[in-house]
């Protein structure tokens, strides 16, 4: 049996998007166990040249909200990047998950070949759509989401990889 467009994107993204909040609230608790202001790690990086952890968490849920629209033919909804607080950022998170549940499978399913053009820093990338998910949107979204894991870890917040695999799936 082969496995749909709609199977390996709309699923796997709303998924890695709980994953993350489950992470964010495990940072949140980690900060308010320790006594320091949670908004500090939301300014985090990894390294001096990569985005703070607020930034990693609204990208990843603009690569997945955006994933899902354009799969499905349709100009991606903006949202802005204003978040400064965990409670905003689950509200992000919230809020791109319901956008990508209303994509049904009738909307994603034979997007296999739909050209997708992406800007991207000035220009266009073109892709079918099963390139676009597998090459473009899944690897970014993981890179993401990943990038938010490593610097909440590398802070001191206690989590393993069940967290990132499972999250509140777990």
């Amino acid at each position: 049996m082969a496995i749909s467009m709609y199977q390996a994107s709309v699923p796997v993204f709303v998924r890695a998007l709980e994953n993350l909040r489950h992470i964010l609230r495990k940072g949140e608790a980690f900060a308010a166990d320790r006594g320091f202001d949670p908004g500090i790690l939301l300014q985090t990086r990894l390294v001096p040249d990569m985005l703070p952890l607020v930034r990693q968490v609204q990208i990843a849920a603009d690569m997945a909200a955006r994933g899902a629209a354009r799969l499905a033919g349709e100009a991606p909804r903006a949202f802005s990047d204003e978040e400064t607080t965990f409670e905003q950022l689950y509200a992000r998170l919230d809020a791109a998950i319901g956008y990508i549940e209303g994509f049904g499978p009738e909307r994603i399913d034979g997007s296999e070949s739909r050209e997708i053009v992406v800007p991207l820093r000035g220009t266009e990338r073109r892709f079918d759509g099963q390139s676009y998910l597998l090459q473009f949107t899944l690897p970014n979204l993981f890179f993401h989401v990943a990038t938010a894991y490593d610097i909440l870890r590398q802070a001191g917040t206690p989590l393993g990889k069940a967290d990132y695999i499972n999250g509140a799936h777990g």
